[in-house]
């Protein structure tokens, strides 16, 4: 059974209206949003609506030049990536970023080689990753740039779990994947819901979403439309077709 989210608390992250630009280019239209303890909140909407964006502000890449991100009531919008990463805000980009030419165990320590981290606890982090993900443990040695297209996926996630995070901001995990691997970011989902860290997920995969999410928010040209919960929502449904084009 999935860990319980409790709508009593101070959601995790709130986004408050927040506006962002690139260059003089206006992307984000006062969007505000919010994601609980634990809870795995979907983004859709076609693209180019400002959803990547969305992730980039709240983890403080694109800061907004309107409204304010907070976490757990406190406001963040004013501090750099590198300090939102410590407070428990971590990002995993379309793109993944795994370090290539650096083997898999090489990529995991670029997450645990902090300040303040024991011997022991970066022992038993990465015990945790490699039990979840056994396929990191076998490959180990290997360079990440080797790794499949899921692998990297994995790579990339359980590098983020290094540094503990609250909550993980997961960008088109299924980009690019053959359709036989969606099933692997469903498993890394389901990772990391079980360890109560959040996941605020873009993805054009509306099965996926509907199926991981609790919470889903439509976006359209820069602002947030609709919102309803996951289990209301089924991939037929006027509203995916309205917002999705599907």
């Amino acid at each position: 059974m999935s860990p319980a989210v409790d709508a009593s608390r101070e959601p995790l992250v709130r986004v408050e209206a927040i506006h962002t630009y690139y260059g003089k280019s206006h992307i984000l239209h006062g969007v505000s949003l919010e994601v609980g303890h634990g809870e795995v909140v979907g983004l859709l909407g076609r693209n180019g609506v400002g959803k990547s964006t969305t992730l980039k502000a709240i983890a403080g890449l694109v800061p907004p030049r309107q409204g304010r991100v907070l976490l757990e009531g406190q406001p963040i919008s004013h501090l750099p990536p590198h300090k939102l990463a410590r407070l428990g805000i971590g990002y995993v980009p379309e793109d993944r970023r795994v370090f290539r030419l650096l083997t898999v165990m090489e990529n995991l320590r670029t997450g645990l080689d902090r300040h303040g981290v024991t011997k022991a606890r970066k022992q038993a982090l990465l015990d945790k990753v490699f039990a979840y993900f056994p396929v990191l443990a076998e490959r180990r040695s290997q360079a990440g740039g080797t790794l499949s297209g899921g692998e990297q996926q994995m790579l990339a996630s359980a590098r983020a779990m290094m540094l503990e995070p609250k909550i993980i901001l997961l960008d088109e995990p299924t980009e690019g994947l053959m359709p036989r691997m969606v099933g692997q970011i469903r498993q890394i989902i389901e990772v990391l819901h079980s360890e109560q860290v959040a996941v605020l997920l873009v993805e054009q995969n509306v099965p996926l979403t509907l199926e991981a999410g609790q919470r889903i928010y439509f976006m359209e040209k820069g602002e947030v439309r609709h919102e309803a919960p996951a289990a209301d929502l089924h991939v037929g449904d006027a509203v995916i077709h309205q917002y999705m084009g599907v």
